[in-house]
């Protein structure tokens, strides 16, 4: 049940607490559970996606379009574009051209695109630690420069260290910031102020900004996300913004994301990238899939988030009655918990040990996501409630044991 904005109680359309059979769908975060953790008899709870089946909008739509039994070359059309505009009108408030808008094959491609045209070997790229891993491990393999400006825990809340990048900035030539909003793995949405305080220093420092906004979507109770570009002028004419529906809509196989480029000068140097390696070319399941999602997902989305919630406040109380020494940090986004263990007072490798070889669970080693991740770990609750709490039971008997 959830309610609605006149408090009256709605019946939930949609059944997440139904345990679909991922076995023989490829899916990664089972195929790889022995290359990864040298096991496979874990409960999977680390890859970003969701064990809840896709809006019935989506596999109708897919489908409808495989009943024309041809698949030639396809181009994006205005009712693709149209969706992506009128879902960011209508949940954002962010008003976005058709010509402002290209399709790129994954987000994580998308700001790799960007290293390769906005800046040269060696040049030196913030993150902002701890965070999602391929922005460190991207940089470094295209031979780029990681300067890390880590994020500051402040009474159970990251927060950017402003100070901390206006040192870097004085002391480096920095190029570009990759940027996660909301955050992986802390789960911040940015209020206005941060974002504007953001935009302004790396404006004037002539600091591309790539703003990883895969997460947009997925905004939990009492929170707000603001596009980046929104925030001011400076961020609109020194950003690239990357979005998709797939975390939003548990699509993320189907590879549909995009991004927003509203200064004309940045968007015809990221095109002369990507045009004349095809790579602005969506396929027909990307295509299809975004316009249904964005078209007729939001019902959808809405339970789904109610549902995550629920799922967090879960954890949360469970842990505290039961491991107190693991602590939520308080998510306001996404279906990504990150979790405190230090007070389990266990080195890394020994906190990895407990969860993967003594409670049988396989979640994100937080040190992944930087060095300021060490004592964490990041639990996927994009699953019904019966694998989370038997993932719970499963840790407290490690632990008591």
């Amino acid at each position: 049940m959830i309610k609605n904005s006149k408090a009256a109680i709605i019946k939930m359309k949609y059944n997440f607490d139904e345990i679909i059979d991922r076995s023989n769908s490829h899916s990664v975060k089972l195929s790889k559970l022995k290359t990864v953790f040298g096991r496979d008899d874990l409960i999977p709870l680390w890859v970003a996606d969701m064990d809840f089946l896709s809006p019935p909008a989506i596999t109708e739509a897919l489908l409808e379009r495989t009943k024309h039994g041809i698949f030639g070359y396809t181009i994006a059309y205005d009712k693709y574009y149209l969706s992506i505009i009128n879902w960011l009108k209508n949940r954002h408030d962010y008003q976005v051209l058709e010509n402002e808008i290209t399709f790129v094959p994954g987000v994580v491609k998308g700001f790799a695109f960007a290293i390769d045209t906005f800046t040269e070997k060696n040049d030196k790229i913030i993150i902002q630690p701890p965070v999602y891993h391929p922005f460190r491990i991207v940089t470094e393999l295209l031979n780029r420069q990681v300067i890390n400006n880590p994020l500051v825990l402040e009474d159970g809340k990251y927060k950017i260290n402003f100070e901390g990048l206006k040192k870097i900035i004085a002391e480096n030539d920095c190029k570009m910031l990759i940027f996660c909003s909301p955050h992986n793995p802390v789960g911040r949405v940015w209020n206005k102020d941060e974002l504007k305080q953001l935009a302004e220093i790396c404006y004037n420092n002539n600091i591309l900004v790539i703003s990883d906004e895969i997460h947009s979507d997925l905004i939990l109770s009492g929170s707000k996300h603001l596009p980046f570009a929104t925030v001011s002028e400076k961020a609109r004419e020194n950003s690239i913004t990357l979005m998709a529906p797939s975390k939003t809509f548990n699509i993320a196989g189907i590879v549909s994301s995009f991004a927003i480029i509203h200064n004309k000068e940045l968007r015809n140097r990221y095109l002369d990238y990507l045009i004349p390696r095809e790579l602005d070319q969506g396929t027909i399941p990307a295509l299809v899939a975004t316009e249904a999602a964005y078209n007729h997902g939001a019902e959808w989305l809405d339970e789904v988030l109610a549902y995550i919630q629920k799922n967090i406040d879960f954890v949360d109380n469970y842990l505290k009655k039961n491991i107190p020494q693991i602590k939520v940090i308080k998510s306001e986004a996404t279906f990504l918990v990150w979790l405190d263990c230090r007070d389990l007072k266990l080195t890394q490798k020994e906190l990895v040990n407990l969860f993967v070889n003594k409670a049988k669970l396989a979640l994100n080693d937080g040190e992944v996501f930087g060095k300021e991740g060490e004592g964490f770990m990041r639990l996927n609750v994009g699953t019904p409630r019966s694998n989370i709490e038997k993932a719970l039971n499963n840790l407290k008997k490690a632990i008591n044991e």
